[in-house]
């Protein structure tokens, strides 16, 4: 079965996406009103068809927003614009966005079923297959599955509550991206003090990734008071090679919070409830 899909907007992801629908046999439709002349050079290259903000929600079987997330909000709202939110198309928020605000897209959008997704993975060119997780009601996640069949674009359905796909990509993100941060200022430490070979030799000694070691983690909150200390000291060590020390301080801080658990034995479950704060479920008085 081919579709139309609506999609809000072309960047290089969207684009990439737009081009594998197409190539799978369905229409897909965007709208250039406002948007730069890169963008419309990507959509006429991705072979997506123009038009108006009405017209592409009136004619789309699948509204597809792969947006910068800080827009995710504005985008539902000009949808919602349009007054046209019955069941007979699904709104998919492909943004990495966090769950509360994916669950107020899909209240602004109601009565029109929402699924939250979220890419993991390049855009879908040169044999690239990124995953495309995909959280809501699973009828509608079906046909999402289906829309994608014939595509360089795997799914993979996590479940029917709002927010998990998010959940899932920002949870992955927060570890990826500072680690990404952390090598950096690691690593132009080592060099400042000429021993950024050394640095790389003992780092290739370990293929494994610390996300996989959850059982660490209980070893982690019984080790976190000599962790904070030393940690400040490598912050010192980063503001003496002029660089940013911040990222330190926040780990030293978070270790802190595991500061009553000194050299005790507990489970994963036990060390993280040790990290959570406790929420005033009244407010600010």
């Amino acid at each position: 079965m081919t579709y139309t899909i609506g999609l809000l907007h072309p960047g290089s992801m969207g684009c990439a996406f737009g081009a594998q629908l197409r190539a799978g046999g369905h229409t897909v439709l965007w709208c250039p009103d406002g948007r730069s002349n890169a963008t419309r050079h990507r959509a006429k290259q991705a072979g997506l068809e123009p038009g108006t903000l009405p017209e592409l929600v009136s004619r789309s079987d699948v509204l597809l927003t792969l947006c910068p997330p800080a827009a995710a909000e504005d985008v539902a709202a000009q949808v919602a614009q349009q007054g046209m939110l019955d069941t007979s198309r699904i709104y998919v928020e492909a943004n990495t966005v966090a769950p509360p605000r994916v669950q107020r897209i899909a209240a602004r959008l109601a009565p029109m079923p929402v699924i939250d997704a979220a890419v993991v993975g390049s855009p879908p060119v040169g044999g690239k297959t990124p995953t495309l997780y995909l959280s809501g009601p699973s009828s509608q996640a079906d046909r999402i599955v289906e829309l994608f069949a014939r595509t360089d674009v795997r799914t993979h359905v996590l479940g029917d509550s709002i927010g998990q796909a998010p959940a899932l990509k920002l949870a992955y993100s927060s570890y990826q991206k500072v680690s990404r941060v952390l090598a950096a200022v690691a690593y132009g430490a080592a060099e400042s003090y000429g021993v950024a070979d050394e640095l790389l030799v003992i780092a290739a000694k370990r293929t494994r990734s610390y996300l996989l070691e959850t059982d660490y983690i209980p070893k982690a909150a019984a080790r976190a008071w000599r962790w904070g200390p030393e940690l400040e000291d490598a912050a010192a060590l980063l503001a003496d090679a002029g660089l940013p020390d911040s990222l330190l301080h926040a780990a030293a801080s978070t270790l802190a919070r595991w500061d009553g658990k000194r050299d005790e034995r507990l489970d994963v479950a036990e060390a993280l409830e040790a990290l959570r704060v406790e929420r005033d479920l009244d407010g600010p008085s």
